[in-house]
């Protein structure tokens, strides 16, 4: 076994050894101005049921991007805000960055079998449509993009 000691001067007394572990082991006089208390961290314990998030799944957000692309195109809208909460998923449309969203396009688990889990809520905070699918709800906004050519 490999040692190394350490001593304070004046005293001559043993301040602590090194051995090969790496290990650190202190004098227990408790008269050492070196020594200290050395406690492993404690272990890591995941959340029994962790607090799960809604989210778009891929084709509702490719739906939703499909049509947000088509809008940006012609100019209406500019920039988006993703968030995922606990109870909802919302998809807020901006027509500048520093407004409030223009629309916002949220999923709702909970109204599957009520109303639908899908609405497209207007800045003023009506609901212009809510439905059990996402493509029919969206239909809403992509009538803006129908416009008469004068």
């Amino acid at each position: 076994m490999i040692a190394a000691a350490l001593r304070t001067e004046g005293d001559g007394g043993e301040v602590f050894s090194r051995r090969e572990a790496g290990r650190l082991d202190l004098p227990r006089n408790g008269d050492n101005i070196f020594s200290m208390t050395v406690q492993p961290p404690p272990p890591f314990r995941a959340h029994p049921h962790p607090q799960e998030q809604v989210s778009f799944n891929r084709a509702e957000l490719g739906l939703i991007l499909g049509l947000y692309g088509r809008m940006v195109a012609a100019g209406e809208w500019r920039d988006y805000a993703l968030s995922f909460l606990r109870d909802m998923a919302v998809f807020a449309v901006f027509r500048r960055a520093a407004e409030f969203p223009i629309y916002r396009i949220e999923k709702r688990p909970r109204l599957r079998n009520r109303q639908g889990m899908y609405a497209v809520i207007g800045m003023d905070g009506r609901i212009l449509k809510r439905g059990h699918e996402l493509p029919v709800v969206l239909r809403v906004l992509e009538r803006q993009l129908i416009r008469p050519v004068n």
